[in-house]
């Protein structure tokens, strides 16, 4: 059987840019309709371009998630902000995220003046647009006005649905006509140990102090059906290290007699068996590697 798709159906990619933590995971959630990408109130979660799909009768959005742009200060900083840079140049639309709840920076300006070279349309998206009073939003879509030359501004709380409809819309109509680039269904291609890696990255830096984020690093070593279940359910074996660069944020992570560490791990394999539909062994092993956010051959082991 044929796929068939209506005409004028549009279908391309779009790409969420800005600072560390302006909402751009939890949009790209919103957008979708599912947990696709990571969220965490910790700056600098996002790692790898998540690509979250969004498919309606009229066209296809292809969102790409990218790690935010900021001043990089190792060669971790260096090689995600040489990823955004790749990502936004080959895209239709880009979607710069600007939190209504924090005054505009450096961090702003600079991503600004990196966007301003580029020929992709620019959306401006003020997100977290619920935390705050009309005037204050008022206030801060005025100086997103003046920071640039936009497509469109428009506000946008990514938490109750507003105006979601209404970006997917202006998105749309940035595409060009083409058939689907995705089957019907599919929300991501990224593939399951990246997804798991971040669902454990999110759990362990939930409620952490701050010198812990940058630092931790997830790979999952490997994954297999426990064999000799006979009648019983199916499980899977999931095993996963944590790296750390200091004794002292691996005791961070494990916690008082294994505590944090088992807390950790029911939350992750909670994401994990809803993500695989199966029942879940989770493995959680926390290593230390030495600076590896500075160590070249250190961030090739660790997938960066």
């Amino acid at each position: 059987m044929t796929y068939s798709w209506p005409e004028g159906y549009r279908a391309g990619f779009a790409s969420m840019v800005g600072r560390p933590n302006a909402g751009k995971s939890t949009l790209t959630n919103a957008l979708v309709g599912q947990k696709v990408a990571i969220t965490s109130n910790r700056p600098q979660t996002t790692r790898h371009t998540i690509r979250g799909i969004v498919h309606r009768e009229d066209g296809q959005l292809v969102l790409v998630d990218t790690p935010g742009l900021h001043r990089p200060r190792t060669l971790l900083g260096q090689r995600l902000n040489d990823l955004v840079r790749e990502t936004i140049s080959e895209v239709d639309v880009l979607v710069f995220c600007l939190p209504a709840d924090e005054k505009i920076g450096p961090g702003d300006r600079y991503i600004a003046r990196e966007l301003a070279e580029v020929r992709t349309p620019v959306i401006a998206v003020a997100t977290k647009s619920d935390t705050v009073s009309r005037e204050r939003l008022a206030e801060h879509l005025l100086e997103i006005d003046q920071l640039g030359s936009w497509a469109h501004i428009v506000p946008v709380s990514a938490v109750n649905g507003e105006q979601v409809d209404l970006l997917t819309e202006l998105l749309l109509q940035q595409m060009p006509e083409s058939p689907p680039l995705y089957p019907e269904g599919e929300l991501t291609d990224e593939p399951e140990t990246v997804m798991i890696a971040e669902l454990v990255r999110e759990a362990a830096l939930e409620g952490v102090r701050d010198e812990l984020p940058h630092s931790l690093a997830v790979v999952v070593e490997e994954i297999n059906e426990r064999k000799g279940r006979g009648d019983r359910p199916p499980l899977l074996d999931v095993h996963v290290n944590l790296y750390v660069e200091r004794d002292s944020q691996k005791a961070i992570i494990i916690g008082r007699g294994g505590s944090r560490l088992r807390e950790v791990g029911s939350r992750a394999r909670r994401g994990i068996e809803a993500l695989l539909g199966t029942r879940v062994y989770l493995d959680l092993h926390v290593k230390v590697a030495k600076d590896w956010q500075r160590d070249p051959k250190q961030l090739g082991r660790l997938g960066f």
